[in-house]
């Protein structure tokens, strides 16, 4: 199975994915269906006589139940693009055969170097075999170590009959990375009563909990003059905006909170004397928390207009994402089969939050309660992406134990 996973992760990554969140469209970049078909075409091969892709770009393939018991569907899903944060154009993988230790200098540019002192769990990866790119691009991992994973699990499934399972559905989706990747899922033709995606990071790591995560808009209008008469009457909605910025708390940052603090993150800010625009997002693990930091971000921009009383503004929120916790704890035994399979592969599970979101916190609001399982990839969007081999080995072996879990404790 070890080089199976390689052989097809090699095959996904140099497949250009790139998502992009400036298109209206799903895909919002056509590209994403160069994989989605090749994935089709493989599954058609091992036999998912229903595989297909959509108009979406999403893929859907089952793989029947081979059991008399009363198994509840359960479906496994990665996304195909790659972030929007770092080109995915002309990927060239490089292999680490077991892996020494010590710091990796990417050829492609010398300059970037994956340096253990930042990545510690290369610690833990001497003698595995590493994945890395030239480091001119991204790698891709980020979900194509997923894909990859889930494809080498469902051809040894298909090649091993006698591993009792109920009926499994898989998944792939297109503009995770841009916050769409379950718009245009059809949960209804899917058919499953609980996922997993495989879209984590370091193995043992499952993750049932996410933040929860809003967008604010702030738009200001000033008072435009003619600059050589603007004494005492222009109101510049640019330093407006940039005052606003300067007063957010620095210790409610990204580059400031870990675990399970919160943050405020300007993300972007446009415009000219006239008008402005700052758009944030706001993150935290509890719905209240979001509330307090939009007031406080509203409380702000409330005191600076203050100093400007020809000038106005507009502050909105938009729902985002929801914490899946909030679905998943009403279903206990999604997680407990999870780590059980863990177990079996010799790792002791970890349960982990996500300083972010996942496919998985969409699909569990639509209905579909997902949980989140590690892929082995790590520093995600960057060109300082690695995976290794063995991990990716380890997570194939979890969806195969955990299909098999879900059998067992089956009614018959």
């Amino acid at each position: 199975m070890t080089a199976s996973v390689l052989d097809r992760f090699l095959r996904y990554v140099v497949i250009d994915t790139q998502s992009d969140p400036a298109s209206k469209s799903q895909p919002s970049t056509e590209k994403q269906k160069d994989l989605g078909r090749i994935l089709v075409a493989e599954l058609l091969e091992l036999g998912l006589q229903d595989a297909h892709l959509d108009e979406h770009g999403n893929v859907y393939a089952t793989i029947p139940s081979n059991t008399d018991r009363d198994v509840p569907v359960i479906c496994f899903c990665s996304h195909m693009d790659t972030a929007p944060d770092f080109t995915g154009t002309d990927v060239k993988p490089q292999i680490i055969r077991n892996y020494p230790g010590g710091d990796i200098t990417l050829p492609g540019d010398v300059s970037q170097v994956i340096r253990v002192s930042s990545h510690p769990q290369l610690n833990n990866q001497i003698g595995n075999d590493i994945v890395t790119t030239d480091g001119t691009t991204l790698l891709g991992a980020d979900d194509k170590a997923g894909i990859a994973e889930i494809m080498t699990a469902a051809a040894f499934l298909v090649a091993n009959p006698e591993i009792r399972h109920g009926t499994i559905k898989i998944l792939f989706t297109t503009d995770e990375e841009i916050g769409r990747g379950a718009d245009k899922v059809d949960l209804e033709k899917l058919g499953a009563r609980f996922a997993y995606t495989l879209d984590g990071s370091t193995v043992g790591e499952i993750e049932n909990e996410t933040f929860s995560a809003n967008g604010v808009s702030i738009e200001i209008t000033g008072v435009a003059m003619h600059p050589g008469y603007a004494k005492g009457k222009m109101e510049n909605a640019l330093k407006i905006a940039a005052n606003i910025i300067a007063r957010l708390p620095k210790d409610m940052a990204p580059e400031t909170t870990e675990g399970k603090q919160g943050f405020i993150h300007p993300v972007a800010m446009t415009g000219g004397m006239e008008s402005a625009k700052i758009t944030l997002i706001t993150r935290d693990f509890v719905d209240e928390g979001l509330a307090e930091k939009e007031a406080l971000i509203e409380a702000i921009v409330k005191d600076v207009m203050a100093g400007y009383p020809g000038s106005s503004y507009r502050f909105a929120v938009t729902h985002q994402y929801r914490n899946m916790k909030q679905v998943l704890d009403r279903h206990p035994e999604i997680m407990d089969n999870l780590a059980e399979a863990v177990r079996r592969i010799g790792v002791e599970p970890v349960q982990h939050s996500i300083r972010g979101g996942t496919d998985g916190s969409r699909l569990s609001f639509m209905g579909l309660p997902c949980p989140n399982i590690y892929t082995g990839g790590h520093a995600y969007h960057s060109p300082l992406e690695w995976v290794s081999v063995q991990d990716m080995e380890k997570s194939v072996a979890t969806i195969v134990e955990l299909v098999k879990v879900w059998e067992e404790r089956a009614a018959s």
